[in-house]
């Protein structure tokens, strides 16, 4: 019994290390995911400005 005396803080600070590890990996995962969507909006925002603005640059030339 002095044994799992001995032990069991380890191992508690060991399962709640895991799970503490475990939960910042999920947020960098989630806010790199939510970055992801931001840039890909962003990008087709930009991507229809330069159609808009080349269209436009167009109507002038004629």
């Amino acid at each position: 019994m002095e044994y799992v005396a001995v032990l069991l803080p380890s191992v508690c600070l060991a399962v709640l290390f895991y799970f503490v590890i475990k939960a910042i990996f999920n947020v960098d995962r989630a806010e790199r995911e939510a970055m992801a969507r931001a840039e890909e909006l962003q990008d087709a925002e930009d991507a229809r400005n330069r159609g808009t603005a080349e269209e436009e640059k167009g109507e002038q030339e004629n």
